[in-house]
């Protein structure tokens, strides 16, 4: 599925169950936040969107713990759920979806061009997703902006059966 098609759903569903959405954004640098924003009444989901490009701005900004950081670098499945988490937080949703990892040209941190994680994070708890994306960068861009709107989507229609509380 596009990610054209994929925000799509996303916004008819989560209007559908009365929920907003914010996202947290490295590197996608806000491809996820304009694909929703594309679609026409997601006004009435999308809360905002925050691109934590550097550490700095995912430690001030997004709460994600320093020691972390330094720790497990920002490549990390961990550092993906805290992002989330900050961004649900910041903005007031209630769901958050985070993007982080090597859209390349290099490795970074030790980590391959490829290497994603992108999170969900609601009141109920927070929950990582590793990829491995091959491609130039804008591919392994393109491909994490839609794994995190299809793990957005099926948060949501996981929550059409329990309360997001």
């Amino acid at each position: 599925m596009s990610g054209a098609q994929l925000a799509s759903d996303v916004v008819a569903l989560a209007t559908r169950l009365g929920l907003t959405v914010a996202t947290a954004e490295s590197l996608t640098a806000g491809m996820v936040a304009a694909a929703i924003a594309e679609v026409p009444g997601a006004s009435s989901v999308l809360q905002g969107g925050i691109v934590a490009y550097q550490v700095s701005v995912k430690q001030n900004l997004l709460g994600v713990d320093a020691r972390l950081l330094a720790e497990a670098g920002a490549v990390d499945p961990r550092v993906a759920e805290a992002m989330a988490r900050g961004a649900r937080e910041a903005l007031a949703a209630d769901i958050g979806v985070a993007t982080t990892g090597v859209a390349g040209p290099a490795a970074h941190e030790g980590k391959p061009v490829g290497t994603v994680f992108t999170a969900i994070s609601s009141s109920s708890g927070a929950e990582a997703f590793e990829h491995h994306f091959s491609g130039g960068r804008d591919e392994i861009r393109s491909a994490s902006r839609d794994a995190a709107l299809s793990e957005l989507l099926g948060a949501l229609s996981r929550g059409t059966n329990r309360a997001w509380g």
